[in-house]
C-alpha cells in the first residue's frame, strides 16, 4: 500500500480555505454532460471539507485547449451539475486555458494556491502528469489525498498485496506497444493473463497464425514471442469475429461479411472481435479467478457486429466472486455500456493513470502529496 496523508491529515478546517483539485474533464456533446461518473465520485472529498467548516474552491483541466480561453473548453456545464449538489462549492475557469497548468510554471502555481490553507488531491486520473496543479501546491500547502484519490490508491497500489489467487489480469485494447511495461509488470505478479483485443493479433502472429489485414506491430512479433515463452499463463483466442474485405468499421449498412472464423485469418479478412468460443473460455479462467483486473476491450465493441466479447468479458466479471479491478478508461466505458458497472468492485477513474500506477508504482501526483509541509 503507498503511503499518502488523508483528509483527516489536515486538522481542524474550521474558518480555513480549501483549493481542491478534481478531475471533472467528463464527456460533453452539445453543452449537456453525457457521463457524470467523475462528477458524483468526488462529490464525497467536497461534502466532508463542507462539514468540517472549509470553504472549497475547485478546479480542473476539460480537454485540450492550447494553453488559452477556448469556448469549446468551457467548464460551465461542470459548473452547473456541480452546483445542483454542492452550490457552495466553488469552480474555477478550465486549468489548461493557461499554460502555465502544462508547464507546472512556478507563478502559476502561486497564483492558483494564493489565498487558500490547504490542498486535497483528488484528481487520480490526472495525478499522473507533473502539472503545476497537481505537483505545484503540496510544496507549499498542507496537502492529503482526497476519498476518491485514497481509494484507487488503496485498491491499485495495493492491488499486489496479497491478492485473493488465482490472480487473473485481462488486457485488450489495439496495441501491444502501448501497454507492453504494463504487460511485464503483470506478468511479475498474476497467475495468468487474458490478451484480446487488436493486440491479440501480434501475438497470433508470434505463434505462426495467419493474421490477414488484421491490425498488427510487426515490430513487437518477437517481443511477443517471448512473452509466451515465459513462465506464466497466456490465453489467447482461439476463434475470431472477422470483417471482410468489403466491410466498414461502424457502418454496417455499407455491406461486407462477418463471420466466425478460427485464428488462421484469410487475407484481406480482419478480425475485429473475440469469437464466442473464445468468449466463454475467457469467461470460465475469470470465473475461477480470486482476483481479476480487466484494462481494455475485446473488440470494437462501440459497433454492435463486435460487442460480442467485451460484452461477455463484461458479464464474466459481474457475475465472478473474485475481486474485480476496472481499470479505467474504454473499459470502464464498456462496463457502463453493457450495464455491469454498479457489479464492480472497484471501476477506477483514470486510464492512463491507473496503467502507471500498477506498472511504476507510484505517480507523481502521490510523490507530491508525500513531501507536503504537514508531511514531512
Amino acid at each position: 500500500m503507498i503511503d499518502v496523508p488523508r483528509l483527516e491529515d489536515l486538522g481542524d478546517l474550521s474558518g480555513k480555505s480549501v483549493l481542491v483539485r478534481a478531475d471533472f474533464n467528463v464527456p460533453i456533446r452539445d453543452g449537456r454532460i453525457t457521463d457524470d461518473l467523475r462528477i458524483r465520485a468526488a462529490v464525497p472529498t467536497l461534502r466532508y471539507l463542507l462539514a468540517a467548516g472549509a470553504s472549497v474552491t475547485a478546479c480542473t483541466h476539460l480537454g485540450r485547449p492550447k494553453g488559452e480561453p477556448d469556448p469549446a473548453y468551457s467548464v460551465e456545464p461542470v459548473r452547473a451539475k456541480l452546483a445542483e449538489w454542492l452550490p457552495e462549492v466553488i469552480l474555477l475557469d478550465n486549468l489548461r486555458f493557461d499554460p502555465g497548468e502544462t508547464a507546472n510554471d512556478p507563478a502559476f502555481v502561486q497564483a492558483l494556491i494564493e489565498g487558500h490553507d490547504a490542498y486535497v488531491n483528488d484528481a487520480f486520473g490526472a495525478s499522473h502528469r507533473a502539472h503545476a496543479s497537481i505537483v505545484g501546491p503540496p510544496q507549499f500547502l498542507p496537502s492529503a489525498a482526497g476519498r476518491l484519490l485514497h481509494r484507487e490508491v488503496e485498491v491499485l497500489g495495493g492491488m499486489n498485496d496479497r491478492p485473493r489467487r488465482p490472480f487473473v489480469a485481462v488486457m485488450g485494447g489495439s496495441k501491444v506497444s502501448d501497454k507492453l511495461a504494463v504487460i511485464e509488470a503483470l506478468l511479475d505478479q498474476v497467475d495468468s493473463l487474458i490478451v484480446g483485443g487488436g493486440m491479440c493479433f501480434t501475438f497470433l502472429k508470434a505463434k505462426g497464425h495467419n493474421i490477414g489485414s488484421s491490425l498488427c506491430e510487426d515490430d513487437m512479433v518477437e517481443i511477443c514471442k517471448a512473452l509466451l515463452d515465459g513462465p506464466k499463463t497466456i490465453h489467447l483466442p482461439y476463434d475470431i469475429t472477422a470483417m471482410g474485405p468489403d466491410g466498414m468499421l461502424f457502418e454496417p449498412e455499407a455491406g461486407g461479411d462477418v463471420r466466425q472464423i478460427g485464428v488462421e485469418i484469410p487475407d484481406g479478412w480482419m478480425g475485429v472481435d473475440i469469437g464466442p468460443g473464445s468468449a466463454a473460455q475467457f469467461g470460465d479462467v475469470i470465473h475461477q479467478a480470486g482476483t481479476v483486473l480487466w484494462n481494455g476491450p475485446m473488440g470494437v465493441f462501440e459497433d454492435p457486429r463486435f460487442a460480442g466479447g467485451t460484452g461477455a468479458v463484461a458479464q464474466a466479471m459481474a457475475d465472478t466472486k473474485a475481486f474485480t479491478i476496472v481499470g479505467g478508461g474504454d473499459s470502464a466505458a464498456a462496463a457502463k455500456q453493457f450495464k455491469v458497472d454498479r457489479d464492480m468492485d472497484h471501476v477506477s477513474t483514470g486510464g492512463g493513470a491507473s496503467l502507471e500506477l500498477i506498472e511504476k508504482g507510484d505517480l507523481p501526483g502521490l510523490e507530491a502529496l508525500r513531501g507536503a509541509p504537514n508531511v514531512r
